[in-house]
């Protein structure tokens, strides 16, 4: 018991030190500073148009670049300017309006197109429709006047959180860095699982899956705000430390996604010897308990956990293979051994990493320096183009954004109908409802709408029992500006949670201002309900976009950038100071691709039973690929971390097999004609045999050193055979998976093409 609420009350310790609930703070801020003032130079009238202008533009402050943030919220308080200003002279004019509504929100859903951030901006607008609904301004000079102060907010809300960056200039920075690590170590955590655990690897992979496309996203997001910053600003201190712990997360993420095993083979050969495979099991557990307590360090003061556990378990996982080996003897044991040796260099690896962050955050002299140059870290960066051919291409029924543009638009003039032929008394609420839950995908908008009726149900509640309790103004006023504070904190972070706040919010304020509360109570919940079941209606009936019929690019994706990623491999295996940079920009895409392959799919299982086509098949396409990019990861981290020996052609061999059959793929899904290509087969079949043969021939060979009484085994010997065996398994498993995943590739365009 004292456990869980010592955990409990750390989860709220570094929530209220993280940047989201900073963030709600500097809202807050921005919105009670213009009332506090109008209020006392006894201009009120002037506060609200001010406070929704700050509020409207609040949204696309998220973490980036300086550069891309006062570009949002700029573009963000013109469109949001642009759209009350029209909402406000078309009121007068229900059919007028409905159309202008019709219109404005096909167009705003659009802006999307131009990423995360766009699509945030977007949301302020379609926001800015729903305001312009609930305000009440009859004459023009006062829309202008309104419309003019809103656009004041909105550069007051900017001058807010410039200070705010000012004052705090790490802190997203640092609780990105922070989530990373616990993500990473989560991650670490699962891949234990993985090894002892065949009954539930399937259950695990997804689990692990889910992460990695976690993980990823936050790595972007990082290399904007790390390697952008650091061109602007300079090599400071603070950005070098700040740089190093993101590039030892960067190496951990690799490293353990590079030691993805053929868990058959693992299990095959320690089918009598699990007991021996255990201490590398606490070893990851204990790694990734390690970068969780890391990460509560990078957001709070506090010392460094002890290390000596680490050092311990990795000393018991050395002491493991010489008890295997002890128990089943060379030869026999030596497939087993090396398999363990591999994983125990990996872990090495992975040890060395966390060492090295926490000597950052220690404090103490890297001897490693970051000699990353500007022209290089350019091209870790994913830049967002924002021509207007890119709105262009997506004006097709094809396009999902067109099909959720168009059913959004849909959607919202239908539920202000019927909040306006039903009398409600708020018919905007239903609108509010419908744009914050309304996603393209059918499964989170169904999810959305399930925590935004629970949570404003949980709010509905407790604001009812308050408004029962006590009517006084103060204690009203005081818990409406709480409120704010923890429903913009928590929005992004707990959406259930984040609605609850909100409709506590909005009662609170309505309570203040009218003496029936009960009545705000009643009709937020009735309004949500509405919203919610039109959102869910209009995703599954106006323009479905289920997810099978949009994985052809995402799949494509990820097969060239696998391509791409093993012939980089390739090259720095012939030569690791000319490719090694080349090499890590390849690794990057191909992440990053088959990150969006993995939450794509992600997407697909929520969607509906019925519109789950061949979930089965393009499951195995998932997993092949995910397969393969370990497979390649496994060979590049050895050659990066490991002398090796110069590549042989059997090697370039079969990797061009390799790149003939993702070619081939590729090809089949665009289409195009493919024909493999009939005289290499005997070819790459002969290079096979060879590299087997010759790890045989380095194994036999220390077989009869051990007969000769040469039981100890000299360094460059080791990594012969480790390098051999590594090589030539990992490379006839990817022979192996890459044409499994062309058997697949054209079964799936035989079904959907």
């Amino acid at each position: 018991m004292q456990k869980k609420i010592t955990t409990y009350l750390k989860t709220i310790e570094l929530f209220l030190k993280g940047s989201s609930f900073y963030r709600g703070i500097v809202l807050t801020v921005s919105v009670v500073i213009p009332l506090v003032f109008f209020n006392l130079i006894g201009h009120m009238e002037y506060a609200p148009s001010i406070v929704l202008g700050a509020f409207l533009n609040a949204p696309s402050d998220v973490p980036g670049s300086l550069k891309r943030k006062v570009n949002g919220i700029l573009i963000g308080i013109t469109l949001t300017m642009l759209v009350t200003l029209v909402i406000l002279f078309t009121k007068t004019i229900f059919i007028l309006l409905l159309g202008v509504i019709a219109v404005l929100s096909f167009l705003i859903a659009l802006i999307s197109a131009y990423g995360f951030r766009a699509s945030l901006v977007s949301f302020s607008g379609l926001l800015a429709i729903v305001l312009g609904l609930a305000v009440k301004k009859p004459e023009a000079t006062e829309i202008w006047l309104h419309v003019l102060l809103i656009g004041a907010g909105g550069l007051w809300y900017l001058f807010v959180s410039l200070i705010s960056g000012w004052i705090s200039p790490k802190k997203d920075v640092d609780q990105l860095l922070s989530d990373t690590s616990a993500l990473t170590g989560k991650y670490l955590k699962i891949r234990a699982k993985l090894l002892t655990k065949p009954a539930k690897r399937d259950k695990f992979s997804t689990k692990a899956l889910i992460i990695q496309t976690q993980i990823s996203e936050k790595h972007e997001t990082l290399r904007e705000l790390l390697l952008k910053d650091r061109k602007r600003s300079g090599r400071s201190l603070s950005n070098e430390k700040r740089l190093l712990i993101f590039i030892s997360l960067v190496d951990i993420f690799e490293l353990a996604l590079a030691n993805n095993l053929d868990y058959s083979k693992i299990d095959s050969l320690f089918v009598l010897q699990k007991q021996h495979l255990k201490s590398f099991k606490k070893m990851n557990k204990v790694m990734g308990n390690h970068l969780i307590t890391l990460s509560e360090l990078l957001l709070k003061k506090g010392n460094l956990p002890d290390i000596s556990i680490l050092n311990k378990t990795f000393k018991e996982c050395n002491a493991s293979i010489n008890a295997y080996v002890e128990e089943l003897k060379l030869p026999k044991a030596r497939d087993g051994a090396i398999t363990l040796r591999n994983l125990h260099d990996y872990q090495k690896q992975l040890l060395s990493e966390i060492e090295a962050i926490r000597r950052v955050l220690n404090n103490k002299e890297n001897a490693s320096k970051v000699l990353l140059k500007t022209q290089e870290s350019k091209q870790f960066l994913t830049l967002q183009e924002y021509k207007f051919n890119i709105l262009l291409q997506h004006f097709s029924l094809k396009s999902p954004m067109l099909r959720h543009a168009l059913r959004l638009s849909f959607a919202i003039v239908f539920g202000f109908v019927l909040g306006s032929l039903l009398d409600v008394k708020n018919a905007y609420w239903i609108v509010l409802t419908i744009i914050v839950i309304m996603r393209p995908n059918y499964g989170l908008t169904k999810e959305r709408s399930k925590n935004r009726i629970i949570g404003t149900i949980i709010g509905a509640v407790i604001a009812t029992i308050i408004v029962l309790i006590t009517k006084n103004t103060i204690v009203y006023m005081v818990l409406a500006v709480v409120s704010l504070t923890f429903a913009f904190s928590l929005i992004q972070q707990s959406y259930k949670a984040g609605a609850a706040f909100i409709t506590l919010n909005i009662v609170f304020v309505y309570a203040l201002l009218d003496p029936n509360a009960f009545s705000v109570i009643q009709y937020r919940v009735i309004d949500t309900i509405f919203g919610a079941g039109i959102a869910l209606l209009a995703n599954y009936i106006l323009f479905p976009s289920w997810e099978y019929k949009n994985l052809d690019k995402v799949i494509l994706k990820v097969i060239l950038s696998n391509r791409d990623y093993l012939d980089a491999t390739k090259k720095l295996y012939q030569n690791k100071e000319t490719y090694t940079l080349e090499y890590k920009v390849y690794r990057k895409e191909a992440f990053l691709a088959m990150s969006n392959l993995n939450a794509a799919f992600q997407r697909l299982t929520q969607d509906p039973k019925s519109k789950q086509k061949e979930s089965v098949l393009i499951y195995d396409i998932v997993t092949l690929n995910h397969t393969m990019l370990s497979a390649i990861a496994s060979i590049g981290s050895y050659i990066l971390n490991h002398e090796t020996t110069p590549a042989s052609s059997e090697f370039n061999i079969i990797v061009s097999s390799i790149n003939e059959s993702l070619t081939n793929s590729a090809l089949k899904l665009e289409n195009k004609n493919s024909n493999p290509i009939e005289e290499e087969k005997e070819e790459v079949h002969k290079a096979q045999k060879k590299l087997l043969k010759d790890f045989d021939a380095l194994a036999l060979a220390r077989d009869k050193d051990i007969e000769a009484g040469k039981t100890e085994i000299d360094k460059a010997t080791l990594l012969n055979l480790q390098e051999s065996h590594l090589i030539s398994n990992q490379l006839v498993w990817l022979k192996t998976l890459s044409e499994n995943l062309r058997k697949v590739t054209f079964k799936y365009t035989a079904i959907f093409k």
